[in-house]
């Protein structure tokens, strides 16, 4: 396969100078962003970068010819009942894998190559993008051309990804419990979102709220949660061993929502999720919200949550929302680990800066980002 670059502006742009080129057959290998231009990092543009291909070996499906070899062999009884079933079950299945291999053959339409390319850049994980493209083609394929330009492919996609998320359990905290503990990695805004939360609680809902933190290791985020709880005129109890959080839990057993602010450490390191379980009680009036950074990479998120799970982790919450443009890894824990979404948040202002996740509304936020591209 010969492999060539190509380098634009937009997405679609890009695919024209790649199907000017190399004809409907290319095949596309990888895209990503780029920086361009620019003076020591300022003025720098985006542009799409396409690497394609286009196959000479289009004659790898045809059956190769072989000498026919006449030998003496001793004339065969006839297949008969099972091996009869099993050489025919052999066969259909010879006949389906021709058969997709062939349709893997057919050009695609162009806009589910562009459809493809842009799944790529949000980072939607291969084994959801591909199912998500071949049923898009298999639809296409049914309709004639007037119905398929006229056909809502956008709300075809929002549905067939919805289907594949554990939408029911969707959104926020309900008081279903009395302690809401917020895990996860150092950096990922844990404070910020407790405060978000408890805000919310005493100002909308009208509920009495207390805070506990056991992040004893940076004193600025005990000061920073203290603050937080002087302005809202509730407790807040700093634990230092397993003994400080079950007084703090019994201090606060009368209060509506009680507000765990979890040490954040290398959660890489299965060492520190024991330490944390020594000091925290995970028990059944407890929720665990695990809450990582949209700027994170998706196999780091897959793996830390990977480690927490065993607590267990009852939702997530993505925050930095405002920091990113790309939104697969999202739909990537909930489709892949069955984990629904709690919160997103987008800024720092408490408690403004979050809302509520529906999976509907967070599949057009990732699936919106191609009209920018458009």
């Amino acid at each position: 396969m010969k492999v060539k670059k190509y380098t634009a502006s937009s997405l679609p742009e890009a695919m024209k100078l790649v199907r000017a080129d190399l004809g409907s057959g290319a095949v596309i290998l990888n895209t990503r962003e780029v920086q361009a231009g620019g003076f020591l990092g300022f003025f720098t543009k985006k542009n799409i970068e396409i690497f394609a291909g286009l196959d000479q070996d289009i004659d790898y499906l045809a059956p190769k010819k072989q000498a026919v070899q006449i030998t003496n062999k001793p004339v065969q009884k006839p297949v008969q009942g099972e091996e009869l079933t099993q050489e025919i079950r052999q066969l259909k299945k010879m006949v389906h894998n021709l058969s997709v291999q062939n349709k893997e053959r057919e050009p695609m339409p162009e806009f589910a190559e562009e459809w493809r390319t842009f799944l790529q850049l949000q980072e939607l994980e291969p084994s959801i993008s591909e199912e998500l493209i071949a049923q898009l083609n298999s639809k296409y394929l049914s309709f004639d051309k007037d119905e398929a330009q006229g056909y809502d492919w956008n709300k075809w996609m929002t549905d067939w990804l919805s289907a594949r998320m554990k939408k029911s359990d969707f959104g926020g905290f309900h008081y279903e419990t009395k302690f809401l503990n917020l895990i996860g990695p150092t950096g990922v805004g844990k404070t910020t979102t407790i405060a978000k939360i408890g805000a919310k609680a005493v100002l909308k809902d009208g509920k009495k709220v207390a805070f506990i933190t056991t992040d004893t290791f940076r004193i600025a985020a005990i000061e920073q949660l203290k603050t937080y709880a002087e302005i809202l005129n509730i407790p807040c109890e700093v634990a230092y061993t397993a003994e400080d959080f079950k007084k703090a839990k019994e201090k606060f057993k009368d209060y509506d929502l009680v507000l765990v602010d979890s040490a954040g450490r290398n959660f890489l390191n299965r060492f520190y999720i024991e330490e944390l379980q020594r000091i925290v009680h995970f028990d059944k009036d407890m929720k665990n919200y695990l809450v990582l950074s949209l700027t994170s990479k998706y196999k780091d998120m897959e793996t830390i949550y990977s480690q927490f799970k065993s607590l267990p982790v009852h939702k997530v919450i993505f925050t930095k929302k405002d920091e990113t443009t790309t939104f697969g890894a999202i739909l990537n824990l909930s489709i892949n680990h069955g984990v629904p979404i709690g919160y997103i948040t987008n800024g720092q202002n408490v408690p403004d800066d979050m809302f509520e996740a529906d999976a509907e509304e967070l599949i057009q936020m990732l699936l919106k980002e191609k009209l920018k591209h458009d």
